[in-house]
């Protein structure tokens, strides 16, 4: 998987890269025609790097490290007839979450959850990672539509995903027998909610911009756990 995001990102960056040059002049109102739109920034690709966090999680949570999320997805733009200012979008992607715990240790494959304090074992590192294929979708609004990246935007929209990894990550310095310096994982996604649907909003000017998403649905099955929301905050680049 790491070995994937990682030639993932290389292809998304090139070609980010490559994708921003300019085009003609525009006014970039309402009458742009159509056929003007042909020549704007082709980027399709949008990368998403930002802080990861679960909403109503119990104070007994603890929490501890810089929990994060990455995101990468293939878009494609489509502008309204009427103003093209406005357009739709629909894409495809993955979107991960790492969420770190201190003294803290939970099993995924027991029912319910148990998120258990643990000042026995010495941990390095400890955390529930989890990964989804995602379709976001989006209304979009730019001030200057054929400078993309030279335009304030505004999108507000949703994503839909399906889990396709769920796992626990360990690094122990030392254990509850005395051993020490080996990693554990542990993969199970029974007590998770395979579905996320989430609320997403992006604002900035550019390639930049500043994303929040909210999960609407559960993340944790009923009975399974706390029900947490999960969200995030972070950067976009982006061309379109």
């Amino acid at each position: 998987m790491k070995r994937f995001l990682l030639v993932f990102s290389l292809l998304a960056c090139s070609n980010f890269l490559l994708a921003q040059t300019d085009t003609e002049t525009s006014p970039g109102t309402a009458e742009v025609k159509h056929s003007q739109l042909s020549g704007r920034a082709a980027d399709h690709f949008m990368l998403q790097l930002g802080y990861n966090g679960w909403a109503s999680a119990p104070d007994s949570f603890r929490t501890g490290g810089l929990n994060r999320t990455f995101n990468m997805y293939f878009m494609f733009d489509f502008p309204f007839k009427s103003d093209s200012r406005f357009s739709a979008a629909i894409g495809a992607g993955i979107g991960t979450d790492n969420m770190f715990f201190k003294k803290t240790s939970v099993d995924l494959r027991k029912y319910p959850l148990n998120f258990v304090h643990d000042t026995v074992s010495t941990y390095k590192k400890y955390k529930i990672a989890t990964g989804y294929l995602e379709v976001p979708v989006e209304l979009r609004f730019a001030s200057n539509p054929i400078h993309f990246n030279k335009s304030f935007k505004v999108a507000l929209g949703m994503k839909v995903g399906t889990m396709v990894d769920a796992h626990t990550k360990a690094k122990i310095s030392k254990d509850r027998e005395g051993y020490g310096g080996y990693t554990q994982k542990i993969r199970d996604k029974r007590n998770f909610n395979t579905t996320r649907l989430a609320a997403t909003l992006r604002v900035g000017y550019g390639v930049f911009s500043i994303f929040g998403t909210y999960q609407l649905n559960e993340f944790i099955r009923e009975g399974a756990g706390p029900n947490v929301k999960p969200y995030s905050i972070g950067l976009t680049i982006s061309g379109l």
